[in-house]
């Protein structure tokens, strides 16, 4: 049996608000609605550990967004007072936008707070059986959300300079949240994966990237952010094109990034979205070097219809002629939902996903 994470069955993070913490949410302020939240998490984590999941995440339930939560509270970083990110989404019926606060770096990136210590303190006290798990965006997406624009050329006349503090700022992060007892650590990380969209790669270059080589760029300053990580601690990043109330922003396999990706990135595993054909095929798994884990996300989060095991085991039989079979976990594609609106499923066709990946990776590989 597998000891430590990435588990056999395993998930992304974010799960579905259940409705009395959404009303919380529109009607309650400090801490009163830090209560509700902690209750609410409190029955998250009961359930993940009732199902069988041997990691447990508070569910990303004090959040509004997984990312932009965490980089708002980066010293440095601010929100523009009357500007919008705009993202643009899509699903069968139509196309949709997520259109938070534009991001402005204005000072020096710096760690000021541990950003989350109190949110990771409650779920490591909460958790009875699981690994606790937090999920953070990664050191890519504070310059993947804003670009070149978004720093202030006075504060960072040198773009070395903003890199340097940046992985410096999360480096201390790590070092923190290690030493508040975190041995469980993700980067999630939207632009590794867009970035094998070319389209997102035009729109990257349109804006002043070198967007055919932005993914070394990403991949440098995150093992900078990891070169120090605590002993016993596990971390792993996430990718996936975008997951935002059952929609998704990009298209591509890994192939444009895959060969540094996999080779060069210093984390111990990879949570990577294969769900549909949107994501390409396991060809591009042929980089994973040994001792590295690949989680392979053939569950979906966007719809609740639950897959069968024969078609999840012969997908795992698939990637298996890629990357040896005892280097792969299952998990969903990723999160349930990544912003509080959540993906259209309910969240018992969340746990029945979620009981189907324990299921069959208990049928596929017993207890290794």
């Amino acid at each position: 049996m597998r000891t430590a994470p990435p588990f056999r069955a395993d998930h992304v993070g974010s799960l579905l608000r259940p409705a009395e913490l959404l009303r919380a949410r529109d009607t309650l302020q400090g801490d009163e609605l830090r209560e509700a939240e902690d209750a609410a998490i409190r029955e998250v984590v009961r359930r993940q550990e009732e199902t069988g999941l041997r990691s447990a995440t508070d569910g990303e339930f004090r959040r509004a967004s997984w990312h932009m939560d965490f980089i708002y509270r980066l010293g440095g970083v601010g929100q523009a007072a009357d500007e919008r990110i705009t993202v643009r989404f899509h699903n069968a019926q139509g196309d949709l936008e997520y259109t938070p606060a534009a991001l402005r770096v204005t000072d020096r990136i710096r760690l000021g707070e541990t950003i989350f210590a109190d949110d990771f303190a409650f779920l490591r006290d909460t958790v009875t059986t699981a690994v606790p798990k937090l999920t953070i965006p990664s050191p890519s997406m504070v310059h993947y959300r804003g670009g070149p624009a978004a720093i202030d050329p006075k504060v960072y006349p040198d773009a070395e300079e903003f890199w340097r503090d940046l992985s410096a700022a999360y480096a201390e992060q790590v070092r923190r949240i290690g030493a508040l007892g975190c041995t469980y650590l993700q980067f999630d990380d939207t632009s590794l994966a867009y970035l094998n969209d070319p389209a997102q790669r035009a729109e990257l270059t349109s804006r002043g990237d070198d967007a055919e080589h932005l993914h070394l760029r990403y991949i440098k300053q995150i093992n900078a952010a990891l070169a120090a990580k605590p002993a016993g601690m596990t971390v792993t990043t996430h990718m996936c094109r975008g997951n935002f109330r059952s929609s998704w922003a990009a298209s591509g396999g890994y192939d444009h990034v895959a060969e540094a990706l996999f080779g060069e990135l210093k984390v111990d595993g990879f949570f990577l979205e294969f769900d549909d054909e949107r994501s390409g095929g396991f060809e591009p798994l042929r980089y994973v070097p040994p001792g590295k884990t690949v989680v392979l996300g053939l569950v979906t989060t966007k719809r609740g219809e639950l897959e069968s095991k024969d078609t999840l085991k012969r997908r795992i039989d698939e990637a298996a002629k890629f990357v040896d079979l005892d280097q792969l976990c299952l998990s969903p594609q990723c999160g349930f939902s990544s912003t509080v609106e959540g993906n259209e499923l309910t969240i018992d066709q969340q746990f029945a996903k979620l009981r189907l990946i324990v299921e069959t990776a208990e049928e596929v590989w017993g207890s290794r």
